[in-house]
């Protein structure tokens, strides 16, 4: 039975400085064919999510969530 949960996430809605970082409740949904679901137990903010962050470098749709390094385990 796939089924959703809600998660928590720090979420990126519009251009800026720390001040647009929102802590956001999120549904997360059961993983797709060829996908996996992970269980964060650390993750990493690099240059590149303040470069996203700040619109130097274009992101193609809002919200989103930063952050592209991490460490866990594949729970589904």
């Amino acid at each position: 039975m796939r089924r959703n949960v809600m998660a928590h996430a720090i979420r990126v809605h519009k251009y800026g400085g720390p001040e647009v970082l929102q802590w956001d409740d999120v549904e997360v949904g059961a993983p797709g064919q060829g996908q996996v679901k992970l269980k964060h137990h650390a993750i990493g903010v690099n240059f590149i999510d303040v470069y996203l962050r700040t619109g130097l470098y274009p992101q193609p749709s809002f919200p989103f969530v930063p952050g592209m390094e991490g460490a866990g385990e594949v729970t589904a």
